[in-house]
């Protein structure tokens, strides 16, 4: 409210020091005609005035914000990978029936160029894919996972991440695996239909990760050579990958 009154009180003076100054301007020069003709010739551009400040000057400001946004979501993405994604990427490869047709398509290098990442994006959203929940370790995922809780809450809080509405799909999929298998005492002797039910829940992450990852990588090509470089060096579907400069 106070901060109102003073958006008013300042209006108020600037309508006041306008006045006065017109008022000088034609008690010195007694040309009040030639005062009011100008002063309308200035009214007559305010709307080009505001249609430059409003159209113009505030969709550059708001481009500018959205890039200062979408760097700030980067960097939590990255966090998220370098926490969670990377490792989850690689167990759950574990489930995947056709690791080896999917893995193929994933080994990326240096020499990738922005048309290789929209070819394999692609690929992906026609690959089939196949996931069983008793082919891999469950206990060590449940485990991995549960120990990663609070970090995933902590994402799930970020409200700038309501903006990227892929990303925050990946999380809702992930986190909701987590309560499934943080809900069960024991992920071993149970029956096949809750099996299955926990194959969808793992098809669902994995696949989304899966995409929103290849995206991440495609950003670290283009704005962090060197982060890219280790995330090459570690990537989940390369088997022959290895941390060390080689």
């Amino acid at each position: 409210m106070k901060s109102f009154q003073w958006q008013i009180i300042f209006g108020i003076s600037l309508i006041a020091l306008s006045v006065s100054l017109y008022f000088i301007q034609i008690q010195l020069f007694r040309t009040p005609r030639d005062t009011f003709f100008y002063l309308f010739q200035d009214l007559a551009f305010v709307p080009i005035s505001v249609l430059t400040v409003t159209l113009i000057i505030d969709q550059l400001l708001r481009i500018r914000e959205k890039r200062v946004l979408l760097k700030k979501m980067n960097m939590v993405i990255g966090a998220f990978f370098s926490e969670v994604g990377t490792i989850l990427l690689k167990s759950f490869t574990d489930f995947d029936l056709h690791y080896d047709k999917i893995r193929r398509n994933l080994v990326i290098t240096n020499d990738w160029s922005e048309q290789d990442f929209s070819i394999v994006k692609k690929r992906l959203g026609e690959f089939d894919y196949s996931v069983n929940s008793e082919k891999g370790d469950l206990e060590s995922l449940k485990n991995f996972l549960v120990g990663k809780r609070d970090f995933l809450l902590r994402l799930l809080e970020n409200p700038n991440l309501l903006e990227h509405e892929s990303f925050t799909d990946v999380l809702w999929a992930v986190f909701h695996l987590t309560e499934e298998l943080a809900s069960r005492a024991d992920v071993r002797g149970l029956p096949d239909t809750d099996y299955q039910h926990l194959s969808g829940d793992i098809k669902r992450a994995y696949v989304s990760l899966i995409s929103e990852w290849v995206t991440y990588m495609k950003h670290l090509k283009t704005d962090y050579p060197y982060l890219f470089s280790l995330a090459v060096r570690t990537n989940p579907f390369n088997p022959d990958a290895l941390p060390e400069v080689r």
